[in-house]
């Protein structure tokens, strides 16, 4: 059993968040998931970019770096690459991840660096007071799209599976316990883990996960995924999500005859791409591979020994 408890993760700093906004929750989903890690304080760092999320390396008893926009992909890489003892966490949105930071993003997922990036999706720009980001759904307004946003919107999973990331989950800020459990396997991967949560803005877009992600509406509009178990859903179980040829269908519970296998990137891709309300929303683990980790021996082929000698060498070019 861990010897660290929830409150050497927090510190004195005040929270400044907007009143009701879902960073809370994830920011507690942290703090109860990371004592279970058996790891110590200062054995995690936290790298966040620009918005709202940006603050959270502030309310944690742990290291941090508040990097700028779209960077803390980059960042992360440079820190697990030379450290790499340590346990790093990317903290990002969905504007600073997949707008300005998204040729990073797809970089980090590619290379399989051994982080955990959490990308906090709340559909808008925050911090900046509202304007769409690249997943503002299609006919939405905001401050920037006062008819309505004419683009259909990013998908960040079908992106990090596209860009090779190996493991790639959804939760979301009103289901707490089954985030700090989605973080945790995101922790004991071995690779690039890409997570997304779904978080409410309750200033600039309100409620827009609330139809499948507040309690008494779950059952009916999420599956959560477990590996080897039929996709099933509803306050009865009674519905169920099979694969057939052409693509997911809802069935009845009996009809459900697929299994849920996070090693099919086939699968996972077709999961990825179910839009809401036409299908339940699948929240867990949508896929997970082992592959080789990216290290600095790797990027350099260089042996260890070579590394000093490496870092304090002058220009390698030579004058003709």
């Amino acid at each position: 059993m861990s010897s660290y408890k929830r409150e050497d993760f927090t510190n004195s700093n005040e929270v400044r968040w907007c009143p009701g906004c879902g960073d809370y929750a994830i920011l507690a989903a942290l703090q109860k998931m990371l004592p279970e890690l058996g790891l110590a304080p200062e054995q995690h760092v936290f790298v966040s970019g620009i918005g709202c999320a940006g603050r959270l390396p502030y309310y944690m008893n742990t290291y941090g770096f508040h990097t700028i926009h779209g960077r803390a992909t980059a960042v992360a890489t440079g820190l697990k690459t030379m450290r790499d003892d340590l346990t790093v966490w990317v903290v990002t949105g969905d504007g600073d991840a997949l707008s300005i930071g998204g040729n990073h993003l797809i970089h980090i997922l590619r290379r399989n660096v051994n982080v955990n990036i959490l990308l906090f999706n709340n559909q808008v720009y925050g911090l900046t007071k509202g304007q769409f980001s690249p997943t503002s759904q299609k006919g939405q307004v905001t401050k920037t799209s006062p008819q309505g946003v004419t683009n259909e919107p990013l998908n960040p999973l079908s992106l990090a599976l596209a860009a090779g990331a190996s493991f790639v989950a959804r939760a979301v800020d009103k289901d707490p316990n089954h985030l700090s459990a989605i973080l945790k396997k995101a922790h004991e991967h071995k690779g690039c883990s890409f997570v997304e949560i779904y978080q409410d803005c309750n200033i600039f877009n309100n409620g827009a996960f609330d139809e499948f992600a507040v309690k008494n509406n779950r059952a009916d509009n999420t599956i959560v995924l477990e590996e080897g178990q039929p996709l099933l859903y509803g306050a009865q179980k009674d519905k169920a999500l099979h694969l057939a040829v052409e693509g997911f269908q809802k069935v009845a519970a009996e009809e459900g005859l697929y299994h849920h296998n996070p090693a099919s990137f086939i699968d996972a891709m077709q999961l990825a791409r179910l839009r809401f309300p036409d299908f339940p929303v699948p929240l867990g683990v949508y896929y997970q591979q082992e592959r080789p980790l990216f290290t600095l021996e790797q990027a350099v082929k260089k042996s260890v020994s070579d590394l000093p000698a490496l870092y304090r060498a002058r220009a390698s070019w030579q004058q003709s």
